[in-house]
């Protein structure tokens, strides 16, 4: 039987997270579960602003954003609808959508001076989610619970509902009588997490019920934690930045128990790459013995170069030898180049073609290899300026944050 002391604990664990001084953002669908959420910070003194984001994926998207609307508008939230455009065919369409979502999100909450936005990510969700990576054999972080917030384009997002069920979320919807539409996608056997919460019934009949996976799953990203400050510790004594590269001292990181060895080196790859996961295990076990013996490999956009007992990760040529961006913006995900900006200059890698300009290259510390992928100054195919190989003294060159710290960085991969 549902009491109002259920609604209340509702109403407290979704607010609970947020600053009642700051306005927040609501990531709603138009599912029950976004529904939910938006409806129970409404209850709240949190000033809000939802958004609605219509991937272009479906045709009933643009009716779910427009019931979203109505809603926020018979209720006094302010609304708005993003759309994405300009989608990849290839590769992995829901992974996209996922990074297009949050990167819409986080520039509209930027855009009106939010910095935190509300998602409605609940107890099933953290449960199915550990289902489907068990069946990857995924390890630690794959079968860890999602964090309750993380940083997203220097946005807060946060998760407040992991703690409840979905029926709960649901019964709410019931009792307050709240619309909200139902994506077929969710009982469509064709997609696997349709798949796992039909087969989590069954699972419960065997004494695996959401409670108990959700919990195990929370264990696993303590788990996680004591981990992520391990490897944050010993990288302080076994790793040394230089110049956007790492340096490993190879017999301090060949003590190291195994585990703490691998996040050490998908962390550095993360770090030189800017991408969000590292590669398969497979690969970073032949990644960690090319570290062991020394032989020179690539992995990911990094390269790793081998000298007596020290070995060094930088970015591959190959990986950046295209990529070109305004003089104020980040290059290469970390890069902040430091002159007199014009808009006739760009950055562009320093590459085979400026290195020889650079007199002096071969007195700095870092090798050619490194060089070559290092962020210069161009203005058309005459070189202006590269910092990291000593050309051009009206220019420097930084790491933006958290690229500027390799140890720091480890606690959040």
């Amino acid at each position: 039987m549902w009491i109002s002391g259920a609604a209340d604990n509702l109403i407290d664990a979704a607010q609970r997270p947020f600053d009642p001084a700051l306005p927040v953002g609501v990531a709603v669908s138009g599912g029950g579960d976004s529904m939910a959420l938006l409806h129970l910070l409404s209850r709240s003194n949190l000033h809000l602003h939802a958004v609605t984001v219509d991937h272009g994926l479906r045709d009933a998207a643009r009716d779910e954003a427009a019931m979203v609307a109505r809603f926020c508008a018979a209720h006094d939230i302010p609304h708005d609808t993003l759309h994405w455009q300009g989608r990849d065919a290839s590769g992995n369409l829901m992974d996209q959508a996922r990074r297009a979502r949050y990167g819409l999100m986080s520039d509209w909450a930027r855009e009106l001076g939010i910095g935190q936005i509300a998602l409605a990510h609940h107890g099933d969700d953290v449960a199915e989610t550990f289902v489907m990576r068990l069946a990857r054999r995924a390890g630690v972080d794959g079968l860890a619970a999602m964090t309750p917030d993380f940083v997203w384009g220097d946005v807060r997002f946060c998760r407040p509902l992991l703690g409840q069920s979905r029926a709960d979320l649901h019964s709410y919807l019931h009792r307050q009588n709240l619309p909200y539409v139902d994506d077929p996608t969710n009982s469509d056997p064709a997609h696997e997490r349709a798949r796992v919460r039909g087969a989590l019934a069954n699972l419960a009949d065997h004494g695996l019920s959401v409670d108990i996976l959700r919990n195990a799953a929370q264990n696993l990203a303590e788990a996680r934690t004591a981990l992520r400050f391990s490897a944050h510790h010993f990288a302080r004594g076994t790793v040394t930045q230089q110049d956007g590269d790492l340096l490993i001292d190879a017999v301090g990181f060949s003590a190291l128990p195994r585990e703490i060895r691998r996040r050490i080196a998908t962390a550095a790859q993360c770090w030189l790459n800017g991408a969000d996961y590292a590669r398969r295990r497979a690969k970073q076990d032949t990644f960690l013995e090319a570290i062991r013996t020394g032989r020179q490999t690539t992995l990911a956009g990094c390269l790793m170069l081998a000298r007596g007992e020290t070995r060094r990760i930088t970015r591959e040529y190959a990986a950046v030898q295209h990529l070109k961006t305004a003089t104020d913006a980040l290059w290469d995900g970390r890069w902040v180049l430091r002159g007199p900006h014009a808009h006739d200059l760009h950055i562009a890698p320093l590459g085979p073609l400026g290195l020889p300009r650079c007199d002096t290259w071969r007195d700095r510390p870092l090798p050619r290899a490194s060089l070559l992928a290092s962020p210069a100054i161009w203005r058309g195919s005459a070189l202006v300026a590269a910092p990291l190989a000593g050309f051009g003294d009206e220019w420097s060159a930084c790491l933006a944050k958290p690229r500027d710290d390799f140890a720091g960085f480890l606690l959040s991969h």
